[in-house]
Protein backbone atom coordinates (compact mmCIF):
# COMPACT_ATOMS: atom_id res chain seq x y z
CA UNK A 1 0.00 0.00 0.00
CA UNK A 2 1.11 3.53 -0.70
CA UNK A 3 2.86 5.00 2.39
CA UNK A 4 0.90 8.23 2.12
CA UNK A 5 -2.45 6.44 2.09
CA UNK A 6 -1.40 4.29 5.05
CA UNK A 7 -0.35 7.43 6.96
CA UNK A 8 -3.75 9.08 6.54
CA UNK A 9 -5.65 5.89 7.31
CA UNK A 10 -3.65 5.49 10.54
CA UNK A 11 -4.23 9.10 11.48
CA UNK A 12 -8.00 8.77 11.06
CA UNK A 13 -7.96 5.56 13.10
CA UNK A 14 -6.59 7.46 16.09
CA UNK A 15 -8.03 10.98 15.80
CA UNK A 16 -11.35 12.68 15.23
CA UNK A 17 -12.42 16.28 14.94
CA UNK A 18 -15.24 17.98 16.86
CA UNK A 19 -17.76 17.61 14.03
CA UNK A 20 -17.09 13.85 13.90
CA UNK A 21 -17.55 13.58 17.67
CA UNK A 22 -20.75 15.61 17.58
CA UNK A 23 -22.13 13.50 14.71
CA UNK A 24 -21.13 10.35 16.58
CA UNK A 25 -23.01 11.47 19.67
CA UNK A 26 -26.09 12.31 17.59
CA UNK A 27 -25.94 8.92 15.86
CA UNK A 28 -25.72 7.10 19.20
CA UNK A 29 -22.27 5.70 18.49
CA UNK A 30 -20.41 3.93 21.27
CA UNK A 31 -18.36 7.04 22.20
CA UNK A 32 -17.40 8.48 25.57
CA UNK A 33 -15.70 11.88 25.73
CA UNK A 34 -12.94 11.97 28.35
CA UNK A 35 -11.74 15.30 29.68
CA UNK A 36 -8.14 14.53 30.61
CA UNK A 37 -7.51 17.87 32.33
CA UNK A 38 -7.50 18.47 36.07
CA UNK A 39 -10.88 18.66 37.82
CA UNK A 40 -10.92 22.48 37.99
CA UNK A 41 -10.83 22.71 34.18
CA UNK A 42 -13.63 20.19 33.84
CA UNK A 43 -15.77 22.00 36.43
CA UNK A 44 -15.27 25.29 34.58
CA UNK A 45 -16.23 23.90 31.18
CA UNK A 46 -16.54 20.53 29.47
CA UNK A 47 -18.16 18.76 26.55
CA UNK A 48 -21.69 17.61 27.49
CA UNK A 49 -21.78 13.99 28.75
CA UNK A 50 -17.96 13.95 29.13
CA UNK A 51 -16.37 12.23 32.09
CA UNK A 52 -13.41 13.75 33.88
CA UNK A 53 -10.40 11.49 34.20
CA UNK A 54 -7.20 13.53 34.55
CA UNK A 55 -4.34 11.82 32.73
CA UNK A 56 -2.12 11.98 35.85
CA UNK A 57 -4.69 9.87 37.73
CA UNK A 58 -5.21 7.18 35.09
CA UNK A 59 -4.30 3.66 36.16
CA UNK A 60 -5.90 0.22 36.40
CA UNK A 61 -7.76 1.16 39.58
CA UNK A 62 -9.18 4.51 38.39
CA UNK A 63 -10.32 3.03 35.07
CA UNK A 64 -11.62 -0.31 36.38
CA UNK A 65 -15.25 0.85 36.20
CA UNK A 66 -15.03 1.82 32.51
CA UNK A 67 -16.53 -0.34 29.76
CA UNK A 68 -13.79 -1.54 27.39
CA UNK A 69 -16.32 -2.03 24.57
CA UNK A 70 -16.70 1.76 24.24
CA UNK A 71 -14.46 4.14 22.30
CA UNK A 72 -12.98 6.82 24.55
CA UNK A 73 -12.28 10.17 22.91
CA UNK A 74 -9.70 12.06 24.96
CA UNK A 75 -9.55 15.83 24.90
CA UNK A 76 -7.92 18.73 26.72
CA UNK A 77 -7.73 22.50 26.17
CA UNK A 78 -6.49 22.43 22.60
CA UNK A 79 -3.36 22.48 20.50
CA UNK A 80 -1.26 24.07 23.26
CA UNK A 81 -2.01 21.21 25.66
CA UNK A 82 -0.90 17.58 25.48
CA UNK A 83 -3.05 16.14 28.28
CA UNK A 84 -5.25 14.42 25.69
CA UNK A 85 -2.23 12.74 24.10
CA UNK A 86 -0.96 11.59 27.50
CA UNK A 87 -4.42 10.35 28.46
CA UNK A 88 -4.98 8.55 25.16
CA UNK A 89 -1.59 6.83 25.48
CA UNK A 90 -2.30 5.71 29.05
CA UNK A 91 -5.78 4.44 28.18
CA UNK A 92 -4.45 2.56 25.15
CA UNK A 93 -1.79 0.92 27.34
CA UNK A 94 -4.59 -0.08 29.74
CA UNK A 95 -6.40 -1.87 26.91
CA UNK A 96 -9.04 0.71 25.94
CA UNK A 97 -10.10 1.71 22.42
CA UNK A 98 -9.10 5.36 22.22
CA UNK A 99 -9.13 8.34 19.89
CA UNK A 100 -7.85 11.86 20.43
CA UNK A 101 -10.03 14.90 19.74
CA UNK A 102 -8.21 17.28 17.41
CA UNK A 103 -8.18 20.80 18.83
CA UNK A 104 -9.70 19.88 22.18
CA UNK A 105 -12.47 21.87 23.80
CA UNK A 106 -11.33 25.07 22.07
CA UNK A 107 -12.04 23.68 18.61
CA UNK A 108 -15.26 22.09 19.94
CA UNK A 109 -16.43 25.62 20.84
CA UNK A 110 -14.97 27.10 17.63
CA UNK A 111 -17.19 24.71 15.66
CA UNK A 112 -20.21 26.10 17.53
CA UNK A 113 -20.97 23.31 20.00
CA UNK A 114 -22.27 23.89 23.53
CA UNK A 115 -20.31 23.25 26.71
CA UNK A 116 -21.39 22.63 30.29
CA UNK A 117 -19.92 23.83 33.58
CA UNK A 118 -19.63 27.05 35.56
CA UNK A 119 -18.42 28.90 32.41
CA UNK A 120 -20.66 27.02 29.97
CA UNK A 121 -21.09 28.32 26.44
CA UNK A 122 -24.15 28.09 24.26
CA UNK A 123 -24.15 26.41 20.90
CA UNK A 124 -25.44 23.35 19.10
CA UNK A 125 -26.47 20.61 21.49
CA UNK A 126 -26.82 16.97 20.50
CA UNK A 127 -29.68 14.75 21.55
CA UNK A 128 -28.03 12.12 23.70
CA UNK A 129 -29.37 8.59 23.59
CA UNK A 130 -27.36 7.90 26.76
Amino acid sequence: MNKQIKHYENKLTHEMDPSDLYAGFEAGENLIAVDTRQAFGYKKEHIPTAINLPHREMNEKTTAHLDKSKIYVCYCDGIGCNASTKGALKMAKLGFKVKELIGGIEWWKFDGYATQGTKATSGSMFECAC
